[in-house]
């Protein structure tokens, strides 16, 4: 039974981080950041906190998976997808993270990714807003439980509650898509959950260092 659920997300404080930091983000470690190693820490995070979508099905039992080994799909020159595995990622830093994805990415578009590289997820992200997508639902990455969706992050008119009152604002804004196994994960843990990942990226640290 493959189920989808669907949030938007305020991530205002984090597209400015990014813009502010990238530069000096590059100059620093020697590396690009995107916004997926932040989809990947939220997710992560989540992940820890709600252990049981990160599980595997096998046959009619349920397998708890102790590590944090987040799938990230990527799409190769030919137009086909790949997932390399980004293992443990509950243990990496974001500059961990920005280093991990990018070889790996690298390694995938240049068809150098070894087998052990693209084994062991129990968990995948897909990014739909690399090609102007708003939202989608997608596949689940048999057999593991649930895939996430990033959508594009779009500027959006939104109303703020001020001590003087409402106030139309503009914010930056995603849609995050969780398809999940309802043998396994049922509504209300996929909604808790894909509410958990919303909230860490909405509640980014603005004054984060680098």
């Amino acid at each position: 039974p493959h189920v989808t659920t669907i949030v938007e997300a305020d991530v205002t404080d984090l597209v400015f981080w990014r813009n502010k930091n990238k530069d000096l983000f590059q100059k620093k470690y020697g590396e690009k950041i995107t916004f997926m190693p932040f989809f990947i820490e939220a997710a992560a995070a989540a992940l820890a906190e709600f252990p049981l979508v990160n599980s595997s099905v096998d046959n009619d039992k349920i397998i708890l998976r102790k590590n944090i080994n987040i799938g990230i799909a990527v799409a190769k020159n030919d137009g086909n997808l790949i997932v390399p595995v980004i293992k443990n990622a509950e243990q990496k830093n974001l500059v961990g993270l920005t280093k991990e994805l990018n070889r790996l990415a690298d390694a995938a578009r240049s068809n150098k990714l070894n087998p052990d590289q693209i084994q062991g997820g129990t968990f995948t992200i897909t990014n739909f807003g690399t090609f102007r997508n708003l939202m989608g639902t997608p596949i689940i990455n048999q057999p593991q439980v649930a895939i996430l969706a990033t959508g594009s992050i779009e500027k959006k008119p939104a109303v703020l509650e001020l001590p003087t009152g409402d106030a139309i604002v503009i914010r930056h804004k995603i849609f995050l898509s969780l398809s999940y196994d309802h043998r396994v994960v049922d509504g209300a843990l996929g909604g808790e959950f894909l509410r958990k990942i919303a909230d860490n990226l909405e509640n980014f640290d603005i004054n984060r260092s680098i």
